[in-house]
């Protein structure tokens, strides 16, 4: 015992004990509402007693029309954000890394990062004045060039793109800060050394800095795939409606319907727990492929 007290770790383990007790309370507790999936759950008789129906509800979701529809939307909206996410942030890194004037550098790192801090309550609320077909700053500027009024949050064709240009604006900003910071830790003496061998910048870029951002890219992908099925709900819930189902209905807003709107708890949580096994399956899948094709480990 007096030796465990002499531990001069101790001290930092006792300081994730809050940690720990708040992430049992709100993770890992609620998750035994889950035998709810195989429930037909009646509230007022509570998960201990209501009557169980098995796989009932898991073949009732396979059954419903909507099934196939909502899930190709949510892997077609993940994999867009997924991969644009990637692209620009990147992109962006690499040229501000060429601006030699910290002023400008640090300026417009701020000010592709405040959107970052703003929920889509209020980020939503910009979009539908901002594309609104009638009085929407963007349809204005298109009508000068004789374009038609496009209803952009309204129309199935355009819906997918604006959802993912939207969250790309809000977040690219940050992500490019993290591949900033990476930056800083490749060696200068590398610079040096290419450019006394005649590299111009865009070899430079090619060899020197993309491998050296490689870890981080590998690291961002990877926690980026096991988000494959969180289409974002704040962003959707915010911005669609019912014209747009076809194209902008995501597994979350059909959790929201069945359950907060229609009171189909047991069929909800079948639609929620099915995802989260999908979700652990992918993840744990990308761990894997990290350290097996890039030989990049998360501890």
């Amino acid at each position: 015992m007096l030796k465990l007290l002499r531990n001069e770790k101790l001290p930092l383990h006792l300081m994730l004990v809050p940690s720990l007790i708040l992430l049992a309370i709100y993770a890992y507790w609620p998750m035994v509402g889950s035998v709810m999936a195989f429930q037909r759950f009646i509230p007022t008789k509570g998960i201990f007693h209501s009557p169980w129906v098995g796989w009932d509800n898991f073949t009732y979701l396979l059954d419903l029309p909507d099934t196939k529809r909502v899930v190709i939307n949510t892997l077609v909206i993940a994999s867009m954000k997924i991969v644009v996410g990637l692209i620009v942030p990147i992109f962006v890194a690499l040229l501000l890394n060429e601006v030699r004037k910290n002023f400008f550098k640090r300026t417009f790192q701020t000010l592709v990062y405040l959107p970052h801090f703003l929920s889509w309550v209020i980020l939503g609320g910009i979009l539908i004045d901002l594309l609104s077909p009638s009085t929407g700053l963007v349809n204005s500027f298109l009508g000068v060039f004789g374009v038609d009024p496009i209803f952009f949050l309204g129309d199935n064709q355009w819906f997918k793109f604006v959802i993912v240009s939207s969250d790309v604006w809000k977040e690219f900003g940050f992500n490019t800060i993290v591949y900033l910071a990476a930056l800083t830790a490749i060696n200068p003496s590398l610079y040096e050394a290419a450019e006394m061998d005649g590299a111009s910048r865009l070899r430079q870029t090619w060899h020197i800095t993309l491998p050296g951002m490689l870890p981080i890219v590998i690291l961002m992908a990877t926690l980026s795939i096991g988000n494959i099925l969180n289409a974002g709900f704040d962003q959707i819930f915010n911005l669609y409606s019912a014209p747009v189902y076809e194209s902008g209905d995501i597994i979350d807003t059909l959790v929201y319907r069945l359950g907060i709107l229609q009171a189909q708890y047991g069929l909800a949580t079948a639609v929620g727990l099915f995802k989260s096994i999908v979700s652990m399956i992918l993840i744990s899948s990308s761990y894997y492929m990290a350290y097996r094709f890039a030989n990049y480990r998360i501890f």
